[in-house]
């Protein structure tokens, strides 16, 4: 329930930015961080189609670019790793971050899912079939129940116990990714405190003195049209969640969202 809050909050809140007249590349006025009043959204997409959320979990200030993007549901891709990592543990489909499964010898295109992977090797390398044999043995039935309960998307995971977050019946958009994301910051999810503090130590991107980087990629494989970077970044007294996505690239995603994060002061 308080999840749903969370999220409700911030749909009105770009709701209001809509009917305010917020739309396409433009920033929200009303919209403050460290060191600037708005981000260049232009400048930072370029010809890019995407979207980006960033909001201060404490203060529930709101930065977006192309608010009407923001609220349209995209398949997850591995940025969906995120909520397997925490359902996987729960479950205990897997014991702990450490949980090692033994590669099966298939060749994949990328060098570095060839080999054994465990749960937080394979979120840094997003080796996809880590999670897929993860999401078998947490099962079907445990798993739409969690959906449920975390009130991820639209929360239909028919199109395959391993394959529904990849280019199939999983949706979910950039307002949601970032209520998800919050309620994560907050440890308000339906999960163990043990849960979503490792879950949150595995999403470690980048470690600096006074900045913390939490972050997943999230690329549709088949044509690389679709990439997610989804997250938040710890500074101070101050945690920033954010959601991006692009017709492009996770990386993309990834660069622009640092990008934006690092005008705004943030990181």
């Amino acid at each position: 329930m308080k999840t749903r809050k969370k999220k409700n909050r911030i749909v009105w809140a770009l709701a209001a930015l809509l009917f305010a007249g917020t739309t396409g590349s433009a920033a929200s006025p009303a919209i403050a961080a460290p060191k600037e009043t708005k981000l260049p959204c232009e400048a930072l997409f370029h010809d890019v189609q995407g979207t980006l959320i960033v909001k201060n979990a404490k203060t529930d200030r709101v930065y977006v670019c192309n608010s009407g993007r923001s609220v349209q549901r995209f398949t997850p891709e591995s940025s969906f790793k995120v909520a397997n990592a925490l359902i996987g543990l729960e479950t205990g489909a897997v014991r702990d971050e450490y949980d090692v499964k033994r590669w099966d010898g298939v060749v994949r295109p990328f060098e570095a899912w060839n080999r054994d992977h465990s749960l937080a090797s394979a979120m840094r390398e997003s080796a996809i079939w880590y999670y897929q044999a993860m999401a078998r043995d947490i099962g079907a039935e445990r798993m739409k129940e969690y959906l449920t309960r975390m009130d991820y998307g639209n929360m239909d995971s028919s199109g395959g116990i391993d394959t529904f977050w990849l280019d199939s019946s999983l949706k979910i958009s950039a307002v949601e990714q970032a209520a998800f994301m919050e309620a994560l910051v907050e440890e308000t999810l339906p999960f163990r405190e043990q849960t979503m503090k490792t879950v949150k130590r595995i999403m470690i991107d980048n470690d600096q003195d006074d900045y913390t980087v939490h972050g997943k990629t999230g690329t549709r494989l088949s044509d690389m049209g679709l990439g997610w970077y989804v997250g938040y970044v710890e500074r101070g007294k101050n945690d920033w969640v954010f959601a991006a996505n692009v017709d492009g690239s996770g990386t993309t995603a990834k660069t622009i969202t640092l990008a934006a994060l690092k005008r705004a002061g943030i990181a």
